[in-house]
């Protein structure tokens, strides 16, 4: 989901969350991801993303007085929640005042209600997590099992018929 979906998602709708975008520096994040190009997901290199991403959003949140931090990252069938977790409770564990909530999302119907959530909303479905080398080796998986490759950004739950809608909403709040 690009950001300015997730902003209308969080800020317009029913929720009026606010909505903070405090990402990481892409290019600190390939001089750590060096030497682990070729690791596999759920490797070391996941550990280092996740870990330089909480240590992002619990820095965030001490400096913001917010007393608790959590991801959704463990919705997903593909990411080990133990590692998630994991890196959660070391970042949060630099700041006395902040907890880490590691709520399974997957568990009493939450990989059911964020699909259902994702189709209403057209939220797009990535298949892959993010990063480059995720994305090179999924694409490799894919074309040795006949699939083709992965096309960013056109891939949506639901009816794509009002992603224009949606696309046009977002591009006014810019």
């Amino acid at each position: 989901m690009n950001c300015a979906k997730m902003k209308i998602f969080a800020s317009q709708k029913k929720y009026k969350v606010p909505f903070i975008d405090a990402d990481y520096d892409r290019d600190n994040w390939f001089a750590r991801a060096k030497g682990m190009e070729n690791e596999p997901e759920r490797g070391i290199r996941c550990t280092m993303c996740f870990d330089m991403r909480f240590e992002r959003t619990a820095l965030y949140a001490h400096e913001n007085g917010f007393p608790v931090i959590t991801s959704s990252l463990g919705i997903s069938r593909w990411k080990n929640m133990q590692q998630i977790n994991d890196c959660g409770h070391r970042a949060a564990a630099n700041y006395p005042e902040l907890m880490y909530w590691d709520f399974n999302w997957r568990k009493g119907g939450g990989s059911s209600r964020m699909i259902e959530i994702s189709k209403r909303e057209n939220f797009y479905q990535q298949e892959y997590c993010g990063c480059v080398y995720s994305l090179r080796d999924t694409n490799e998986h894919r074309v040795a099992n006949g699939r083709d490759r992965i096309k960013l950004g056109v891939l949506y739950y639901g009816d794509e018929s009002n992603l224009i809608a949606v696309e046009s909403s977002a591009s006014n709040e810019n």
